[in-house]
């Protein structure tokens, strides 16, 4: 027999426990534990409690759909988030506090010059598996830039611009692009 369940993205991590009336309303509600961890389309076995036969109870088959999540997602046992920092935090570096799938927040240094789309590793923040041991939360840095500049920011950054005319960050990539 076949059944398919939907789990969120956090009861994947943590595990969580499903419950089935019987067939058609018919018999005692089935139960079953999905393990910590478990994948989409992931399939738990329920011994027992399938469709009865002449040998009995045949088994139960549960696919498992996971739900995506609006800010992790999962590669493996590594969980990955986009964390949105400002042009001065990725220049300049600093500590930025990092949401965990826990709920609670870790600080990641972020190394000065740090470039749109650089991975950062936290580790041992990820999924846990079996034998006790995790694996990483991936952050990748998406730089913001500000919708409206006025004032004090204006001026800084037309200064900035006047300090660094003279660099032009596509040479090498035009260069390439024509040969």
């Amino acid at each position: 027999m076949q059944a398919n369940a939907t789990i969120s993205f956090r009861e994947s991590i943590a595990g969580t426990t499903l419950s089935f009336s019987g067939q058609a309303g018919q018999g005692a509600p089935v139960t079953a534990r999905v393990p910590a961890g478990i994948t989409d389309g992931a399939r738990i076995r329920v011994k027992g409690k399938g469709v009865l036969g002449e040998a009995g109870a045949g088994d139960l088959f549960i696919t498992v759909n996971v739900q995506g999540h609006p800010i992790f997602s999962r590669r493996d046992d590594n969980l990955l988030i986009t964390l949105p920092v400002t042009f001065t935090e990725a220049a300049l570096g600093g500590d930025v506090n990092v949401p965990t799938l826990s709920g609670e927040e870790v600080t990641l240094r972020l190394p000065a010059g740090s470039a749109n789309g650089k991975t950062l590793r936290v580790k041992g923040r990820g999924v846990v598996r079996k034998e006790g041991t995790a694996g990483d939360l991936l952050v990748t840095i998406e730089i913001t830039v500000p919708q409206r500049i006025d004032g004090k920011a204006k001026a800084a950054l037309e200064d900035y611009a006047a300090a660094t005319k003279g660099a032009d960050p596509r040479v090498d990539f035009i260069k390439t692009a024509r040969s």
